[in-house]
């Protein structure tokens, strides 16, 4: 290895913590390892700077991130990264982008072979937004990038790479040559175009490379060139860097023809792109396309057949002409809806009209409608922040979409709505405020002005959203269309943790912010008191002095109907008199976890607050539920089993192994489970000491003003940083058994007290 690195790999960073760790890994990965890895930093509001530190930290490969003051876009955060570089190449990767295995080494070795060319053109693939569910769709533009022939050679040789895409990351660049040029990116967007095309006319030696070097993410929702923005505007400063570096320079007066086709075609594709332009500003865009297409006129310049008619409409700036060719357009594709039965279609018709009517009306600033699980009761993160809207926003007045069934759990400060009710489509349309763990109805018409805010339903261990696309049993046929139109609503969504944050960004890729503000559920383990939860266990049954055990498995996407991994009697048996199993079954299977209930095993699955439950309990056992995420917030002991692991991985698909980096004991079989607790390892030492950890890394925030964080920021408009008090100076309600002066958890009676050094599997 020389003593500079043969590649410096140049990443900026801005809002892209969800993809910025496989970007930087398919750096590090190559096969290739003569190389640098530059991340620039450009002011990112979220954890890219972290993320970036942490690889640093790992691999001395990685220079230590080059950081922004203030946000100035790609090209600034690119001509950062160059003055730090000090490898004989250059290549620029954006941070949601990936190398292709064996990249660096095919660059390298064609590099070698041709010469040391000043510039290396190489070939890209587009992969869908998540990056792994569809096959890379080549570059329609491949063959220019054909190796037959000499090599290296000059523009004039090879003018069609003119016609490449021009963008920064499919070439690398030797830097002597950058530097003697002087190149450097633009502001604004579409930067890759004043840097690419005189990169190409002033090189003395190209080489290409017929090879996938970079897989290209088509991101739904971040993308600079997908906002709608007028920052669209910039693409006319840029092609007049383009023809000033021409205009400058006689002997390049020949590419005029075909950079004016360049940028006729890449005009009217932005225009096209409705979504890219504010409708205020389209006219305007027009007006200016027209001038630069006098400006740039280059006689003789072909232009595709195709693309004829909207240069037409562009170069008479006719705003009026091209509207109604759009509204034709939707004409033809409006016809052909299927109709239903009459009575449906009455009822349907009816319901549609009076929401379409109450869209008309104003929005109601002190309105706010929550849903839990799609019309169950006064539950989850929900529940806790219709208190929290009430309490914090004087004058909030909300409602609460549920079954009849669930509306004996609601507040009387509450409104109960009916789902697929008139008030429900009012309350829907009225209110400014919509609130709830799952998506609405799929006909909910987002108005401007209102806020839809995605509490979720707890930390992801199994796989969610995307990510189950390639795991039918688990995606049930899910429209994952109709998943994306619903995050697409989504204003905010609420985290626990940093984990939280990288999946939903991920598996939701939609354009809402993140708030980690911590799981409002969550709040209730630090206000409630020991009175609580006495009251609770006497309400619930437990025998004074007993130790509960709260028994929670989570569903089974591999399983049809419901089945218990442990025989609970058995279980009592061994354990003795002094324990009481709660055991609650998964909302999703709508029945109880067991039909043999008695004094000590007692089925808690129509209690409708699990919160309340795991108050009531001094332990909690469960398999690859979200519970354990919270339950670990009140540093009670947990223990996990695992005994179907493998069936569960291969139809769900987790995102780690929780026997790797367990909250507590874990027992791979029933026998285990029971010598756990009979040994005292479910409390020990050990335990505590993984408890811990895991409270550490997935439990950061909740510490019982998640709620009002949440209200303060989404409705109160304080947009300040939120205080969050450290794990240390957090005080959870106690367990009724850790709470008492003699602790009665030694479990079965005349067993020795363990040791407090003693371990378990994990």
């Amino acid at each position: 290895m020389s003593l500079l690195p043969r590649f410096s790999v140049i990443v900026p960073a801005y809002k892209v913590q969800a993809y910025l760790h496989e970007c930087l890994d398919s750096v590090l990965s190559q096969s290739f390892t003569d190389l640098e890895l530059i991340v620039v930093d450009d002011a990112s509001p979220d954890n890219c700077g972290a993320i970036a530190d942490e690889i640093a930290a790992h691999d001395q490969r990685v220079r230590p991130p080059v950081r922004l003051r203030e946000n100035a876009g790609p090209g600034a955060a690119r001509n950062k990264g160059m003055a730090y570089a000090r490898g004989d190449y250059l290549l620029f990767l954006d941070a949601d982008d990936t190398l292709t295995p064996g990249a660096l080494q095919a660059i390298a070795d064609r590099i070698k072979e041709t010469g040391e060319p000043d510039v290396l053109v190489h070939d890209f693939a587009h992969v869908s937004w998540s990056g792994t569910l569809a096959l890379p769709v080549r570059n329609d533009r491949a063959l220019q990038l054909t190796e037959q022939g000499p090599a290296p050679f000059l523009l004039d040789d090879r003018p069609g790479l003119l016609n490449v895409t021009p963008v920064a990351w499919n070439k690398a660049y030797k830097r002597e040559f950058v530097e003697d040029h002087h190149f450097r990116f633009p502001p604004g967007i579409y930067e890759d175009m004043p840097w690419t095309y005189p990169v190409l006319m002033a090189a003395e030696s190209i080489a290409t490379l017929s090879r996938v070097c970079v897989h290209r993410r088509r991101r739904r929702h971040g993308s600079l060139l997908a906002a709608t923005t007028r920052a669209h505007f910039d693409v006319f400063e840029q092609y007049d860097r383009v023809f000033a570096y021409v205009d400058e320079r006689p002997e390049l007066a020949q590419w005029r023809p075909l950079l004016f086709r360049r940028m006729v075609d890449h005009l009217t594709s932005v225009f096209s792109q409705r979504h890219r332009l504010p409708r205020e500003a389209r006219a305007e865009f027009l007006r200016t396309v027209r001038a630069h297409c006098a400006r740039y006129r280059t006689p003789g310049t072909p232009l595709r057949a195709r693309a004829r008619l909207r240069y037409t409409l562009l170069r008479l700036g006719s705003h009026r002409a091209y509207r109604a060719l759009w509204a034709a357009a939707r004409l033809v594709r409006g016809a052909g809806r299927l109709v239903r039965g009459p009575a449906g279609l009455l009822r349907a018709a009816g319901l549609r009209v009076h929401y379409r009517v109450q869209r008309l009306l104003p929005l109601r600033a002190n309105r706010a409608v929550f849903s839990a699980y799609g019309g169950r009761g006064y539950v989850c993160s929900p529940a806790a922040l219709e208190n929290a809207f009430r309490t914090y926003a004087p004058g909030m007045r909300t409602s609460w979409v549920a079954r009849p069934e669930h509306h004996h759990t609601l507040p009387v400060a509450t409104r109960r709505v009916l789902p697929g009710s008139m008030a429900y489509w009012t309350a829907l349309a009225r209110s400014k405020y919509l609130v709830s763990n799952v998506d609405f109805d799929h006909r909910l018409v987002k108005r401007r002005g209102q806020v839809l805010l995605q509490t979720q339903h707890g930390t992801p261990l199994k796989h969610m959203g995307l990510d189950l696309k390639d795991r039918p049993a688990a995606a049930r046929g899910t429209d994952f269309t109709a998943v994306l139109r619903g995050s697409d609503q989504w204003d905010y969504v609420l985290s626990g943790n940093r984990h939280s944050t990288l999946v939903w960004e991920r598996v939701y890729p939609s354009a809402y912010a993140t708030l980690e503000y911590g799981s409002p559920r969550n709040d209730v383990f630090l206000k409630a008191t020991s009175a609580d939860v006495a009251r609770l266990r006497e309400h619930l049954g437990i025998p004074e002095g007993a130790v509960a055990v709260l028994y929670a498995p989570t569903h089974r996407d591999y399983r049809h109907s419901q089945r218990t991994h442990l025989d609970l009697e058995r279980v009592l048996r061994e354990l003795g008199p002094r324990f009481v199993i709660l055991a609650r079954a998964h909302h999703s299977y709508d029945a109880p976890l067991t039909d043999l209930a008695h004094g000590r095993l007692l089925d808690v699955t129509a209690y409708p607050n699990v919160e309340n439950l795991c108050l009531a309990s001094d332990a909690l056992i469960t398999d690859y539920s979200s519970l354990m995420f919270d339950y670990a917030n009140l540093d009670r002991p947990i223990v996990i089993h695992t005994e179907d692991w493998e069936a569960y991985e291969a139809a769900r698909g987790t995102y780690f192994d929780p026997r790797s980096f367990p909250p507590g004991a874990v027992a791979r079989s029933e026998d285990e489970l029971i010598d756990i607790f009979a040994t005292g390892h479910w409390r020990g030492s050990r335990s505590a000491q993984l408890r811990s950890a895991f409270r550490e890394r997935f439990c950061p925030f909740d510490d019982g003003r998640a709620a009002e964080r949440v209200v303060r920021r989404v409705v109160l408009g304080d947009t300040s940083t939120p205080q969050i008090v450290p794990l240390s100076a957090r005080h959870p309600v106690p367990s009724a058994a850790a709470a008492r002066p003699a602790s009665p958890l030694a479990t079965i009676p005349g067993q020795s007290q363990p040791d407090p050094d003693d371990s378990f599997r994990t």
